[in-house]
């Protein structure tokens, strides 16, 4: 019997990688000294989650993980 290739799809947009502006760092560090959510300030750069934390850990800065409220 004759093996079959498997096929792979390509499911996954290719990659933009765009670089950090000045202006990207100063409003990351406005909005994480502010606490705002981290999936906002993804929104507000136009970036991934993940790209903005990894971003934020780079600079030194705490970013709001968004789980749980205020509890009064």
């Amino acid at each position: 019997m004759a093996k079959k290739a498997i096929e792979t799809k390509k499911t996954a947009k290719p990659r933009k990688l765009r670089p950090w502006l000045k202006e990207d760092v100063r409003t990351l560090k406005t909005l994480a000294r502010e606490k705002v959510k981290t999936s906002v300030i993804a929104r507000k750069l136009k970036r991934s989650v993940y790209a903005t934390r990894h971003k934020a850990s780079a600079l030194g800065v705490s970013v709001g993980g968004g789980r749980g409220g205020k509890r009064v």
